[in-house]
C-alpha cells in the first residue's frame, strides 16, 4: 500500500471532518437574535433579545393561548442555556436553568428537547422594527400626571424582535404569571402597530390591530394611544440593560 505523508494525513482528516466540525458549530448569540417559529396550526414562537427570551405556544385555528416562558439566555458552545422567570404552564420551574443542544444550518434553528428534535425557522434578525429589545415599564399617565414606577419583583416587560412583540406580566418572587399577548408590529412615520396574534385573557381580541404614536427619547420609549379597551394609554418603557434587571 502507498505511504502517505503526515501532512497529507491530516489534510484528509480535516476534509473528512469538515461536515462535522459545520454541524457542531459554535452557535452564536448575534445568530439566534430575532424571531423564530415552528408549527402549523399550533405555532410556537420564540424571541431571543438582549439576553431575554420568550418561548410562547398557542393555536392559530382556535385563536387560544396556551402557555408561555421565558427570563434570561446565554450561549454556552453550541447549546443554549435558559433560566426562566416565568412559566405560565409550570410555575415551579421559575429560577430554574435549562440547557438545550442547538445547532445552526441554512436558516434553521435545531434544538433537541426531551430528546425530541423541534426544527424551528427564522422571522427575523431583529429588524427592520426600531424597538427591538427588552423593555419594563417604567411610567403611566394617571389622572393628567406621568406617575414613575421602579420595576422590581413584579414585572411588565415587553419584549421585541424587528417584526414580533410581547408583553408578560409576572412576578419572580411569587412566581405568579398575570397575563400576556402578543403577535407582529411595524414602526412606520412615529406609528407603532401591533396586530395580535394572541391574547391569554381574552381571545376575542385576536386579530385586533392597534395603533399608538411612539418616539425613542433618552433610551426611553414614549407610548401614546388607545388599548384594546378603547381606553386612553400614555406611558414609558426602559430597557432592562439600562435599568439594571
Amino acid at each position: 500500500m502507498k505511504k502517505i505523508s503526515f501532512k497529507t494525513f491530516m489534510l484528509m482528516m480535516m476534509l473528512m471532518t469538515g461536515s462535522v466540525s459545520v454541524v457542531n458549530a459554535q452557535v452564536k448569540t448575534s445568530d439566534l437574535t430575532g424571531a423564530w417559529e415552528t408549527g402549523t396550526e399550533v405555532k410556537m414562537t420564540r424571541i431571543y433579545a438582549d439576553q431575554i427570551f420568550t418561548v410562547t405556544v398557542y393555536n392559530v385555528k382556535d385563536k387560544q393561548f396556551i402557555s408561555t416562558a421565558g427570563g434570561r439566555w446565554r450561549v454556552n458552545g453550541n447549546t443554549i442555556v435558559e433560566t426562566f422567570e416565568f412559566n405560565s404552564a409550570k410555575p415551579e420551574l421559575v429560577g430554574t436553568e435549562v440547557s438545550t443542544p442547538a445547532s445552526l444550518k441554512g436558516g434553521k434553528l435545531t434544538l433537541m428537547i426531551n430528546g425530541r428534535k423541534e426544527e424551528w425557522t427564522k422571522l427575523d434578525d431583529g429588524t427592520p422594527g426600531k424597538l427591538s429589545g427588552a423593555w419594563l415599564i417604567t411610567g403611566r399617565v394617571r389622572d393628567g400626571k406621568m406617575a414613575t414606577m421602579t420595576p422590581g419583583a413584579r414585572r411588565t416587560m415587553k419584549i421585541l424582535s424587528g417584526t414580533r412583540f410581547q408583553w408578560i406580566a409576572y412576578n419572580v418572587d411569587t412566581k405568579e404569571f398575570s397575563g400576556t399577548g402578543g403577535g407582529t408590529y411595524t414602526t412606520e412615520n412615529g406609528k407603532y402597530t401591533e396586530n395580535i396574534l394572541f391574547f391569554s385573557r381574552d381571545n376575542s381580541r385576536v386579530g385586533a390591530s392597534l395603533s399608538f404614536d411612539f418616539a425613542l427619547e433618552d433610551g426611553n420609549w414614549r407610548h401614546k394611544g388607545l388599548s384594546s379597551k378603547g381606553e386612553a394609554i400614555e406611558e414609558v418603557w426602559t430597557k432592562r440593560e439600562k435599568i439594571g434587571l
